[in-house]
Order: structure tokens, then C-alpha cells, then sequence
């Protein structure tokens, strides 16, 4: 009876060890990546329950201010999963030494063009105009371009378009009245109206809304971010990998419903530094996540937008199926 007994507490001994080793594999840290502003914004509220221990998955979260550390970070091996430019996503895919795949579209259109004055009312009422644009070589190029080709211009002698380095720059010349028309992204339009009637320039609006546009002349919408996912950590945490899907929807849904509440998320986690700004910006931003088929067919449309655009702009060729999983 006693060996017995020893045999029992010596099974349930080394029970209890394997069960401890398999929690510990499971317990995983889900390394993330976003950039500041819109692409980032809609992770906010995932964010701050990660900090209060509240989420399914243990999240270390990274916010970058440019793509170009969040490519780095992805290169690196260092995040598992990260939220990008779609055009981002394919030039990552493109490249030999990086495995990763398309996970859900985060973002749609947050262009807009401003008008100091009220002229402009559609794209056709830009001929003959100057716009100020940012984003020369990048997607805010192409999807302007595209568009203007989709509506007869002609860009060499219908319009004349001045590109601005930095973002900020183009909301300062707006909001002072140095630039009379201009199309930058949020936040940026946010600030640039503000600062403009705190200044007294009660003249700066919101003249043609990009996305809208974009909708009446392409099959699906305009789509400017998304998230990727490392293939090694998808297939050797698939459960954590869903489960964070369910959680960056609850997430951004939150963002959506709730403007004033995720805006003070916003500031406190350093995605954009003025609650007030990001509050008024939101409504704007377009902030999703769209997975499955909806979300493939939106990343394939921007994707061929750009490639036949400039193919360099995507990595110089098209994702393949395996970039959707397929």
C-alpha cells in the first residue's frame, strides 16, 4: 500500500511539473508595434488594459514616430506583430529575409484637402489651381495622383502640385494662409483648423474629403494602414494570434464610439500628445479591422493602385497569395 502510495504522489508530481512547464510555454508576450497617429490610434484602448492586466494576452507594446523603425523592428525579428502603411506591408513581404503575412486592414482614407477660402467643392474646381501636398514618393503621392487621373487631369498643364517635406510644415502654411490649398493626412488637419481660429484665420475648412472621392470612382474604399504578423509567431501561437485580432477589434470599435474617452487614452499612451486634438481628429480617421475576405479585397485594391503607380512604391512586385494566407 505504500509503494502504491509513492507511486501515486510521484505520478501527480510529475503531473503537476509537466502541467507548470506547459503554462509557462503558453504564457507568451505578444510583441507590438504601431506608429503615432491614426495607424496607432485604434490600439489605444488595448493598450491600456494591457496595462491594467486585463487582456487575454501579455502585450509589450512599441510606438514608433516613422515607418521606417517599425520596418527596422519588423527586419530585426523584434515584434511579432505591427501596425504599418499598406504599402509598407508588401515592400516587407518583397524582401528575401522577412516572413511575414496580411492580418487586418486598420485604417482607411485620412487625406483631406484644405482651402483657405471657398472655391474648391470638388476635385474639378482644382484646375488650374496650386496644391500643396506632402508625401512625394510615398502613398499620399500615388493616391492623389490616381485620383486626379481618374477625374481628366492632365498633371503636367491642368493643375500644379508643390510638394512640402513634413507634414506639420504644410498644417503651419495652411493654418497661416501661406498655402491657399493643401491636402495632408490627420491629425494634421485637426491641428491646422485649430490653430488657425485660435490665430484668428476663420477662413481654413475642410473642402473635399479624399476618401469620399476616392469611393465614387474605385470598387473599394481607400485604405492607408494595416497589420502584419510575423508567419513564425501566427502558426506557433495561433491561439494568442486570434486572440488579439478579437481584442484590436473591441479596441478600435472603442475608439470609434467613443471619442472623448479614447482621446484621453491617446495622450496618456503618447500616440498623439494633445487629447483635444485627438478627440476632434477621430471622426476623421477612419480607424477599422477588417480581417478575412472584405479585408483582402480592400489591401489587393490600394496594392495594384500603387503598383501600377510606381512598382518600387510596393516593393517592386505584388504580394503573392501567401502574403494573404492563401
Amino acid at each position: 500500500m505504500k509503494k502504491l502510495m509513492a507511486l501515486l504522489l510521484a505520478a501527480v508530481m510529475i503531473f503537476g511539473l509537466v502541467s507548470c512547464t506547459q503554462d509557462k510555454a503558453e504564457d507568451v508576450t505578444v510583441r507590438v508595434a504601431a506608429l503615432k497617429g491614426p495607424t496607432g490610434m485604434g490600439m489605444v484602448q488595448l493598450m491600456e488594459n494591457d496595462s491594467l492586466g486585463t487582456t487575454e494576452n501579455d502585450y509589450e507594446f512599441t510606438l514608433a514616430a516613422s515607418p521606417e523603425e517599425v520596418s527596422a523592428a519588423v527586419i530585426a525579428g523584434t515584434v511579432d506583430i505591427a501596425a504599418v502603411p499598406v504599402n509598407l506591408a508588401s515592400v516587407l513581404f518583397n524582401k528575401p529575409d522577412v516572413d511575414i503575412s496580411f492580418a487586418a486592414v486598420n485604417t482607411l482614407g485620412v487625406l483631406y484637402i484644405l482651402e483657405n477660402g471657398n472655391e474648391i467643392s470638388s476635385l474639378e474646381d482644382l484646375k488650374g489651381k496650386k496644391l500643396y501636398a506632402t508625401g512625394q514618393g510615398a502613398t499620399p503621392q500615388y493616391i492623389l495622383e490616381h485620383l486626379l487621373k481618374q477625374n481628366g487631369f492632365n498633371l503636367e498643364t491642368d493643375i500644379e502640385i508643390e510638394y512640402i517635406a513634413e507634414h506639420a510644415e504644410l498644417a503651419t502654411k495652411l493654418a497661416t494662409g501661406d498655402a491657399a490649398i493643401g491636402i495632408i493626412p490627420e491629425p494634421q488637419v485637426t491641428s491646422a483648423l485649430t490653430t488657425a481660429k485660435k490665430n484668428g484665420n476663420t477662413d481654413l475648412r475642410i473642402a473635399i474629403n479624399v476618401t469620399e472621392e476616392w469611393g465614387k470612382t474605385n470598387e473599394n474604399d481607400l485604405v492607408q494602414g494595416c497589420i502584419i504578423v510575423s508567419n513564425q509567431f501566427k502558426e506557433e501561437h495561433p491561439e494568442q494570434f486570434e486572440a488579439f485580432i478579437k481584442e484590436y477589434k473591441a479596441s478600435a470599435a472603442f475608439v470609434v464610439a467613443n471619442p472623448a474617452d479614447a482621446s484621453v487614452l491617446i495622450e496618456k499612451h503618447g500616440i498623439i500628445p494633445k487629447a483635444a486634438l485627438a478627440e476632434k481628429a477621430i471622426p476623421n480617421c477612419n480607424i477599422c479591422c477588417i480581417d478575412g475576405e472584405e479585408g483582402i479585397a480592400y489591401m489587393k485594391g490600394i496594392l495594384e493602385v500603387l503598383y501600377t503607380a510606381n512598382p518600387k512604391s510596393v516593393g517592386g512586385a505584388l504580394p503573392t497569395d501567401e502574403f494573404y494566407g492563401k
